[in-house]
């Protein structure tokens, strides 16, 4: 990067960095969660952050079996595997490795989501992102795209970045669009020494999670490293630089807007009251959440 050009440039280097903690969810599928623990319970809009991987087929197999949703959206990203899902209002279809699901819960959905091999490699993601209040009970919605859908930016010999959500410099633009707190979701590719510089916007929440290898950082005050399997909370600015520190290395780049409203959570309901998440339990268990929802046997 220029000289000159950085200075204009706010560069969002670490603020926080963030292992995350074992957890189990599901039917008893082990994941590290990172983000919803005592540690960090939320970070604008971001509500949680779970990386789930395994080579043992008696860590997940057993997965996620139907259970609700209100008030937020969940975004799945398939590393390696594939999930299938089923939904309450009809969806229905298989996540592979590479591709990403973009689910808005709004008023509220019923889904599972299922191991479609018994063997093999099982790593990805999934994060809860917050709704505005307005639209907590909106109706469900969601956005699914396959590896094939999803473009990639090629940024010199050895680096490169699958676009999700939002836009590069040289105007490469993800699928997932029209959502409210204007994401930014890229999977980073950055080679040994080599470095990636982008925009992002100021204002906006950021993380970024290495997959693998090593991330150096550049921040305003020096450099920090982030290693494998650990997560970064990014100081505000706008600009991203990164310089690839192993001799690969893969990271997620997340970023949206912070929403500023009262956050009021318990299990798969979030609100911005207490009494609104009393009332999720009453209409779920009425069965009022959402329409009735079986999962059909194999």
């Amino acid at each position: 990067m220029n000289a000159v050009v950085e200075e204009r440039r706010r560069l969002r280097g670490v603020q926080r960095m963030l292992r995350g903690q074992p957890a189990m969810d599901g039917a008893g599928v082990r994941l590290t969660r990172v983000i919803g623990t005592p540690e960090l319970d939320h970070l604008d809009p971001f509500l949680l952050f779970d990386v789930f991987e395994s080579d043992n087929p008696d860590d997940y197999i057993a997965g996620f079996p139907p259970h609700p949703h209100r008030g937020f959206e969940t975004v799945t990203y398939m590393l390696a595997g594939h999930l299938e899902h089923r939904d309450s209002v009809g969806n229905q279809g298989v996540i592979e490795t590479g591709g990403v699901q973009w689910m808005t819960a709004g008023r509220g959905i019923i889904h599972s989501e299922m191991p479609k091999q018994a063997d093999g490699l099982l790593r990805g993601v999934q994060i809860w992102v917050n709704l505005p209040a307005h639209l907590k009970m909106s109706e469900p919605a969601y956005r699914e795209y396959d590896a094939n859908q999803i473009p990639e930016d090629t940024m010199g010999a050895s680096s490169s970045v699958r676009v999700v959500a939002g836009e590069t410099a040289t105007g490469v633009t993800g699928p997932v669009s029209g959502v409210v707190t204007q994401p930014l979701f890229w999977d980073l590719v950055v080679g040994a020494g080599a470095e990636f510089t982008e925009s992002i916007p100021d204002g906006h929440t950021a993380l970024l999670f290495v997959v693998e290898g090593e991330m150096a950082v550049r921040g305003q005050d020096g450099e920090s490293r982030v290693p494998e399997r650990h997560l970064a909370i990014l100081a505000q600015g706008d600009t991203l630089a990164l310089r690839g520190a192993a001799a690969r290395n893969r990271a997620l780049l997340l970023a949206a807007a912070p929403i500023g409203e009262p956050v009021a959570r318990s299990g798969p309901f979030v609100m911005n009251t207490r009494a609104e998440v009393i009332q999720a339990f009453n209409d779920y268990q009425s069965g009022r959440l959402a329409r009735p929802y079986t999962l059909e046997k194999e």
